[in-house]
């Protein structure tokens, strides 16, 4: 499409006071160079409701209500994803047009004089932030359709309320879906899907997936607005070109009973697990394994180098040099709350050296990831705190480093990988790409023709990953028989919970592909928790673990 020639957009709301998360996609698509919002259809209140009728409707569902409001109120978030916001601060000039709609239980029609009017505006997309179920004709109103947002995976959770019943059956993910919207309830053509991670409370669940998936559309107007219509509604009717059976319950608001069995049993839960961590810790500690055929997969072999009480040891890097073994890690001392590089060296028979710091800054490091190229050795460390992707060079290898440049600025990034490949630099990192969202479940790439540039291009399949189960980057990339794996991290049942080894199937400046082939889950030993980095080089692997450990003994 010409640049003259900007999208249009629609909104569906109930009321021109709209939760933050909705207000920032608006306020994006107002200061984009692609989309611009014409048209807000705002739905006419129907009839007041009489006090018993509220009761009638609320006194089933009261538990739910109340602890919402509780829960928002004394477990505060920021940015807060839901605080009121008014729509009118940024659509004075386009058309608002009310309807009215015909209800039947829980759906919305929109009279056959009305959706004529709206056709009349030519609109491109609507965005649905109101309204209930919608029905009928007013599915036509917009080129390319309404775009509506499901805030759970419509594949196992259909309704709602969002969020809910995951947390509180303490599943480990929780999904999201822009989908075009058709006559099937939660089943319409998906634009994005995306899993997050869960808390143990509703509340900041909640509000961190609402932020990242609150990128979705976005990200998805920009594409339609590139690839043109065609191509794109092309794309999308391709991906969803696929048979999917939903056989679970339609979920809705707890009733009152079934609430109060919930959440007895959560806080069942969360009084024993405080309970436990007044007498016990979990730590981050390395284990190793030599094998002289290659990498080693089974992990009951590997042993353990356990860090003193005071500190954990995470994010190996292995590098065999001048016939020695250097482990590369975070050395994380629990007093000072802030990461640094250590180094350890290994011999043959196993036997670790001392930890020595090589790398401290006034903000966090983690994440080293130590590259040889062209007979030099380089490190990027995860700075996110530093809002910057770091390169060092080693001027005494392994214990001197110097900073050399930061490769990208502005950006909060997250265990960056580096993979030269086709004589071309690629650099997986996770990013929070907004306020309130978390840095575990989306991955991006960058790459360029040089290591020493501060311009890396965006992949255009940005994000590549969007899943808390293989996004976050679990160590440096590795072949095996010919064929490419990224280690990344599945965070869905805590940070770090296992690495998960990934085929990658396609890689080029178009395309990305990888699929899941194998998983490093905890379960080797009983003390054992997590697991979320693997490095190999020459015959030595080396994984780190989350591990439980008396706090007295």
């Amino acid at each position: 499409m010409k640049a003259s020639n900007k999208l249009r957009i629609g909104l569906l709301v109930d009321d021109f006071i709209i939760p933050y998360w909705a207000y920032s996609i608006v306020e994006k698509i107002e200061s984009s160079e692609f989309a611009e919002i014409v048209l807000v259809v705002k739905k006419r209140k129907s009839s007041v409701k009489t006090i018993w009728q509220k009761a009638r409707n609320s006194l089933p569902v009261l538990f739910y209500k109340i602890f919402r409001q509780l829960e928002s109120y004394f477990f505060k978030v920021s940015p807060y994803a839901f605080e009121r916001k008014d729509l009118r601060t940024l659509i004075s000039i386009a058309k608002v047009f009310e309807v009215d709609c015909i209800e039947k239980k829980y759906s919305d029609y929109v009279t056959e004089d009305q959706v004529k009017e709206i056709k009349d505006f030519h609109v491109d997309v609507f965005i649905r932030f109101g309204f209930r179920i919608l029905r009928g004709e007013m599915l036509k109103t917009a080129k390319y359709g309404i775009w509506s947002y499901h805030h759970g995976d419509n594949a196992v959770n259909r309704g709602g309320p969002a969020g809910f019943w995951e947390v509180m059956r303490r599943e480990r993910e929780v999904g999201s879906i822009l989908q075009i919207l058709t006559e099937d309830l939660d089943g319409g053509h998906v634009l994005a899907r995306s899993w997050s991670g869960i808390h143990r409370l509703l509340t900041p669940t909640v509000n961190a997936y609402f932020w990242k998936s609150s990128t979705f559309i976005l990200r998805n107007l920009k594409e339609l607005y590139e690839f043109g219509g065609e191509a794109f509604m092309e794309k999308i009717r391709l991906e969803n070109d696929r048979l999917n059976f939903y056989s679970h319950p339609l979920y809705t608001i707890p009733r009152n009973l079934q609430f109060l069995i919930l959440v007895f049993s959560n806080v069942w839960n969360w009084a024993k697990l405080n309970c436990w961590k007044l007498l016990n810790f979990e730590q981050w500690i390395l284990l190793y394994a030599f094998d002289q055929r290659g990498i080693t997969t089974s992990i009951f072999k590997y042993k353990r180098i356990t860090p003193p009480k005071d500190r954990f040891w995470a994010d190996p890097c292995v590098i065999f040099d001048n016939n020695k073994f250097y482990i590369f890690l975070e050395e994380f001392i629990y007093k000072e709350k802030r990461g640094h590089i250590s180094v350890i060296e290994l011999n043959k028979n196993g036997i670790p050296g001392n930890p020595k710091v090589i790398l401290e800054k006034s903000y966090h490091l983690s994440y080293p990831f130590v590259f040889k190229y062209q007979d030099n050795y380089y490190m990027i460390p995860e700075t996110s705190e530093n809002s910057t992707i770091e390169l060092y060079q080693a001027r005494d290898f392994p214990y001197k480093w110097e900073f050399r440049m930061n490769l990208i600025e502005n950006i909060r990034a997250f265990d960056t990988t580096l993979l030269i490949k086709d004589n071309k630099f690629w650099l997986f990192t996770n990013l929070k790409d907004i306020d309130g969202a978390s840095p575990s479940e989306e991955l991006f790439l960058f790459m360029s023709d040089n290591l020493f540039s501060n311009t890396w291009e965006q992949h255009p399949c940005n994000p590549i990953v969007s899943d808390v189960k293989s996004a976050r980057p679990a160590g440096r990339m590795f072949y095996h028989n010919g064929k490419l794996y990224r280690p990344s991290q599945d965070c869905s049942y805590k940070y770090g919970y296992s690495t998960v080894i990934n085929e990658v199937q396609i890689l080029n400046e178009k395309e990305y592909k990888e699929y899941k082939i194998s998983e490093i889950s905890p379960k080797w030993a009983k003390d054992v928790v997590a697991t979320h980095t693997i490095s190999f080089d020459q015959d030595l692997s080396v994984i780190d673990a989350s591990i439980n450990r008396k706090k007295f003994t």
